[in-house]
């Protein structure tokens, strides 16, 4: 029954990463219920989520062929920060990791609630590159610290590389989308290979979770055409809400 209920968590996430994103609301809990521990939880999500982004990064090829000084910078940056968060990650106690649990929920899934408007907002803006472009270093420095919590947890690190990648002055979403998707490729890729080293993965469940979630990864452009996006929006938000409220009763 735990191998079904993980299945389906994986498939449905990886169901709504290709229609809204918000997956590791949905897998990240699911392996805590079952008994993960939490560090190993969020190894085993992160590791089972991954491909799904490498699959994004295929189809966004044409996109990652432009701006690639500034590309080559921040996958750079979000390297260091991913080795970084991961090496916090390692170094937190899993006392202390689970009492962190309630909060980081919370956080990554008040990110995803606002992740619609700020991407209304993203297409809708007409403000010009040369009015909100920072120098370079200092998009970095955000970056690393995207990135940093993108290595630690994740959930909701997306939409915050969206925002950089605006004020970098990328204005096509899609454009924005492929970045966002390369650079999370980046981050999670050195996390795992650091959980990798350190044994943190568990690899019956990450490699199950996986198969589903690439299913339904390859599914999802059929359903992204019938299902209202508002709709997942709701459902995944009400997910990580009731997953927040579960985790704070718990502590």
């Amino acid at each position: 029954m735990e191998i079904i209920f993980l299945c389906t968590a994986a498939l449905l996430a990886g169901v709504m990463n290709g229609v809204a994103g918000g997956g590791g609301l949905i897998v990240f809990p699911a392996l805590v219920l079952v008994g993960v521990e939490p560090i190993h939880a969020n190894a085993t999500s992160t590791a089972a989520l991954w491909f799904g982004t490498v699959a994004s990064c295929i189809a966004y090829r044409r996109e990652l062929s432009t701006q690639r000084q500034e590309l080559f910078l921040l996958s750079s940056t979000s390297i260091v920060g991913g080795i970084f968060g991961s090496y916090l990650l390692l170094h937190t106690s899993s006392a202390n990791f689970t009492a962190l649990i309630p909060y980081l929920m919370l956080v990554a899934t008040v990110l995803f609630a606002v992740n619609r408007p700020v991407m209304k907002w993203l297409k809708g803006s007409e403000r010009t590159s040369a009015n909100i472009r920072l120098p370079i270093i200092v998009l970095m420095l955000l970056q690393l610290v995207i990135a940093t919590y993108g290595g630690y947890f994740g959930g909701g690190a997306g939409i915050l590389m969206l925002a950089v990648l605006n004020i970098m002055g990328i204005e096509n979403i899609h454009k924005m989308n492929a970045f966002k998707s390369w650079l999370a490729t980046c981050i999670n890729a050195v996390a795992i290979a650091y959980f990798i080293f350190a044994q943190k993965i568990v690899w019956v469940e990450a490699i199950m979770m996986a198969v589903a979630a690439i299913i339904g990864g390859y599914t999802s452009a059929d359903i992204a055409r019938k299902l209202p996006q508002v709709l997942v929006q709701y459902f995944i938000t009400g997910v990580g809400f009731c997953m927040t409220v579960y985790f704070f009763m718990n502590k």
